[in-house]
């Protein structure tokens, strides 16, 4: 099946789905397809509104490292989610092509994440303002996306780990 077949697919039976469960399943049919660690990963979408955005990554057998914690790779995919996925909404709903593309990305792990791992993005509302910004615009334009990550399980509220992405944007 071609991919734009399989999307139009996935978004009719989608519409037919509660919204954390159809974005979830863009979100691995997206990864399954263009970034298959995305799907081997499993990341799940728990919320994903105007203004924040999280994302639960399981620890297990494929995300664990050999200290029985969550490997930073995988902390930093569950971040690229968390901090994407947002955008990817509102350039979707835009109709446009936009390239997107993380500059750079500033990592600080703060304790050891020994269970399921929730990625949230605050910054809704600015990312959406930014989409904007880039579809009147000619040029790469660049936004810092702060994600924090937290092992409610473990230590509540207390972040593990905070990043910040550039979110790089352009419309083609």
């Amino acid at each position: 099946m071609e991919q734009n077949a399989a999307m139009t697919y996935l978004n009719k039976v989608g519409n037919l789905l509660p919204a954390s469960m159809r974005d979830t399943l863009y979100l691995r049919t997206f990864g399954f397809l263009k970034i298959p660690l995305l799907f081997w990963v499993r990341p799940k979408v728990l919320e994903l509104s105007e203004t924040t955005t999280r994302v639960l990554i399981p620890l297990g057998y494929r995300t664990k490292n050999h200290l029985g914690s969550m490997y930073f790779g995988v902390l930093a995919t569950g971040a690229d989610c968390a901090g994407g996925l947002s955008a990817m909404k509102q350039i979707m709903s835009s109709g446009r092509n936009v390239s997107l593309a993380f500059k750079s990305f500033q990592a600080n792990f703060l304790k050891r994440p020994e269970d399921d791992v929730i990625f949230t993005c605050t910054q809704g509302l600015e990312i959406k303002d930014f989409v904007q910004k880039v579809l009147a615009s000619e040029e790469r334009l660049n936004l810092p996306v702060k994600i924090t990550a937290t092992c409610p399980s473990k230590s509540g509220d207390e972040p593990v780990a905070e990043f910040i992405l550039e979110l790089s944007l352009r419309r083609k």
